[in-house]
């Protein structure tokens, strides 16, 4: 059996309608057809109260208001047609023209209060107000001249005759004002809207047909369209949309309503050139006089509140163009532009501060727990501040401090405070984070900053608005060299693990000396000036090599032999490292699987790399290590990764990299241990191999009145934890024996080998370390 389409009652309702009104037109006109509109039209004042209250919307009043109206209209219809059908001519007026002019304002004020957003108070918006008043004005003046007047001055009609048939020119003008809008209105509109305005519309043109041109359009249409609207009318408040607040037109100018309006203030000079064409007959001066005034000032009026509305509009974005979103403190180009002022009017200091935790809070909580911890820092910043001085967010995790002076030690002290407030742990939600910032301080005393003019001392820049501060004259070059200056020093405590660093000339010299250092980085990459050296890792049971660590070594072609402790940091800090590393690794497979076909047995069993942790926090990390492997046509067991504890301490990308690789059979190494963090807890959540033991363990072991406690502790660690362990920087006899006692199996050092391009020839020639 098909199964049945379940038809809403709102569209049911209306299609009812919708058959009714087409039978209407094909009826004779009599009992039959009143009593099918009546059933129409009683039943959809029904199906509004019933739809009202089963989707209570926030104004039920309007809706029964609106049914109410519908209600008296539709009983001035019945009237009406019972006197036609009992065959008395009915008098004018009559009690159906009562009940017609009494629906009219409950309908106006109705559709007004169901089509406009309400304001938060319950206030409607004045500019839709104004509009009504200002095409009700210009159609009133039509109406007036043309049809009111001429029956308000009749004198041989009596008075009441005359008040009637001037009062429905009137309400269809109230009708008017109010329907146009609605067919206007910019913005979403819901289902139950739609239904409103096309019954809204359907009565317009309705009113319009039968108040300017009655014997052209057939009296049965006339109802049928009206039942239509009816049908309309009841599906909207049916639907379940009505309940929604109207929403999305904000009293905006669009284009057509701004046709509409321009067009109703040109209706009283349009009035004139017609009254004029005709032979200059008696011209309504009073009611043109009164509506141009009041034209006037409704246009008036609505431009002055547009525009009051722009300048708002304005400094909203203003306002949102200098704050950021997330701390509600002042952006980069709010702060640029007070630093600006600042440093043309007086000493200062600027702090540039960033947070060397954030990455790994972002990596392991995810990014509300980030976004929670700037909103406690930028918090801390703001409360330990002194008034009128200023913090700004820069972007991502970095923040600025303007430090005004009023003593000369003010901006020191001040970067100190905020030193030790971001020392301790923030709280972001649930969680205690530790962020680790990092300052850079600059003062604008000495060396000089540029500055291209002079301006008042003794502004308080910190209460400046920020739209005031765009003044002809002011140069941002000596704030933005305040800034770079106090980044430099920031780089530097980046650079040196340190947490404060204040400005000198000197840091500049260093920066400029890294900046070429990563050029020539760039250029001897491309050139082919670096080459990887191998150094044994020795067992030493046998003393024999089992394996190799690759290194690299730079002979610059102008500089010489460059340290790599000189350009790693470099290469690690621009990105270089990422393609530099990929090399090396590529390279050192390469010569594994060339020493597999020449010595055969003879080759090392694997051969150790150096990961950085910029390659680790590279997404593709995993697949360029396999890749290589696969190219080199070597096992996974022949690779081993070293990465360092601080690589993988923070978790995130780089320990989900390192989790990779060996679920694919590429041993990991931990490297330098006990230098890092030394968290033994690493042993157990990441998937570590071998451990090598930092060479200033090892150089203790054999120092008069030590003792090699360190040393002997990870053998015993390691050999619970089931891992390798490799000793490191071994460079005599007496530590290779004494780590041997220990019960160390692997080692390597100078005392083994140095680094060169072949450890397995003997007559290999041994590079610079």
């Amino acid at each position: 059996m098909p199964r049945l389409v379940r038809v809403p009652g709102w569209l049911a309702w209306l299609m009812c309608g919708l058959g009714a009104a087409v039978a209407y037109t094909v009826m004779p006109y009599g009992w039959v057809s009143l009593v099918v509109s009546t059933a129409i039209s009683a039943g959809s004042c029904a199906v509004m109260v019933v739809g009202t209250r089963r989707n209570r919307p926030a104004a039920a009043c309007n809706w029964y208001l609106f049914a109410a109206g519908v209600a008296t209209w539709i009983l001035g219809d019945v009237v009406y047609a019972v006197q036609i059908l009992v065959g008395s001519a009915a008098a004018f007026p009559s009690w159906a023209d009562a009940l017609y002019l009494g629906a009219y304002p409950m309908l106006t004020v109705a559709l007004f209060r169901l089509t406009r957003e309400r304001l938060a108070g319950g206030a409607y918006l004045r500019g839709n107000l104004i509009d009504s008043a200002i095409i009700g004005v210009g159609v009133g003046i039509v109406y007036w001249t043309f049809l009111i007047e001429p029956v308000v001055t009749d004198s041989s009609t009596p008075v009441l005759t005359r008040m009637v048939t001037a009062g429905y020119p009137t309400v269809g003008v109230l009708l008017c004002a109010v329907i146009t809008p609605i067919l206007l209105r910019r913005g979403p509109r819901s289902p139950s809207l739609w239904l409103l305005t096309a019954g809204s519309a359907i009565t317009l043109v309705g009113n319009i047909s039968y108040t300017l041109l009655p014997h052209a359009v057939d009296p049965i249409y006339l109802y049928a369209g009206y039942l239509v609207a009816y049908a309309c009318w009841a599906a909207a408040a049916a639907h379940p949309s009505m309940a929604r607040p109207i929403t999305g037109d904000r009293d905006s100018l669009g284009r057509s309503r701004l046709l509409v309006l321009t067009a109703s203030t040109l209706l009283v000079p349009a009035v004139l050139l017609v009254q004029g064409e005709h032979g200059g007959g008696h011209v309504s001066w009073a009611a043109v006089a009164v509506g141009s005034m009041a034209l006037f000032v409704l246009v008036a009026t609505r431009m002055s509140g547009y525009i009051s509305r722009v300048d708002t509009q304005a400094r909203q974005l203003r306002d949102l163009a200098m704050r950021d979103d997330l701390t509600g403190l002042p952006n980069r180009r709010d702060f640029e532009q007070r630093a600006a002022l600042a440093v043309a009017t007086t000493s200062c200091h600027m702090i540039m501060i960033d947070l060397a935790g954030f990455k790994h809070v972002n990596d392991r909580l995810g990014r509300a727990v980030g976004d929670q911890a700037l909103v406690a820092v930028a918090d801390l910043l703001r409360q330990s501040l002194r008034d009128g001085d200023m913090v700004a967010r820069m972007g991502a995790d970095e923040f600025a401090v303007l430090v005004h002076d009023t003593l000369p030690d003010d901006g020191q002290i001040v970067a100190g405070r905020l030193a030790e407030v971001l020392r301790q742990p923030v709280h972001a939600g649930e969680h205690e984070l530790l962020l680790n910032a990092r300052l850079g301080v600059a003062s604008s005393a000495l060396p000089a900053l540029p500055s291209t003019f002079s301006i008042a001392a003794g502004d308080a820049i910190g209460s400046v608005p920020a739209a005031s501060l765009a003044v002809p004259g002011v140069s941002l070059d000596g704030a933005a060299e305040l800034i770079r200056r106090a980044d430099t020093a920031r780089y530097a405590a980046k650079a040196s693990g340190g947490q404060l660093v204040e400005y000198t000339p000197e840091l500049d010299e260093r920066a400029e000396a890294a900046e070429r250092l990563g050029a020539d980085l760039r250029h001897s990459l491309d050139d082919g000036d670096f080459q990887v050296v191998y150094q044994p890792i020795i067992d030493l049971r046998d003393d024999r090599t089992v394996a190799v660590e690759a290194l690299v070594r730079w002979t610059h072609p102008v500089r010489g032999p460059v340290s790599p402790a000189a350009f790693i940091p470099v290469a690690e800090d621009n990105g270089l490292i990422v393609e530099l590393g990929e090399w090396i690794m590529r390279t050192a497979c390469r010569r594994l699987a060339d020493w597999r076909t020449t010595l055969g047995s003879g080759a090392p069993l694997y051969i150790s790399v150096n990961v950085s942790p910029r390659q680790l926090s590279e997404p593709g990390f995993p697949a360029v290590v396999l890749g290589i492997l696969a190219e080199t046509g070597l096992e996974p067991a022949a690779l081993l990764v070293e990465v360092t504890e601080t690589a993988i301490f923070g978790g995130g990308t780089a320990v989900e990299a390192v989790e990779t690789l060996n679920r694919a059979g590429i041993r990991i190494a931990l490297d330098d241990f006990g230098t890092g963090h030394s968290s033994l807890g690493l042993l157990r959540t990441v998937p570590v191999d071998v451990l090598k033991i930092d060479k200033s363990f090892v150089d203790e072991i054999t120092e008069p009145g030590r003792r090699a406690v360190i040393v002997d502790a990870l053998i015993h660690v390691c050999a619970g934890l089931d891992l390798r362990a490799v000793a490191e920087g071994v460079e005599t006899a007496e530590q290779a024996d004494y780590l041997r006692e220990l019960g160390y199996h692997y080692a390597q050092g100078y005392h083994f080998g140095r680094p060169v391009a072949d450890p397995l020839t003997p007559a290999a020639e041994t590079l610079p370390v």
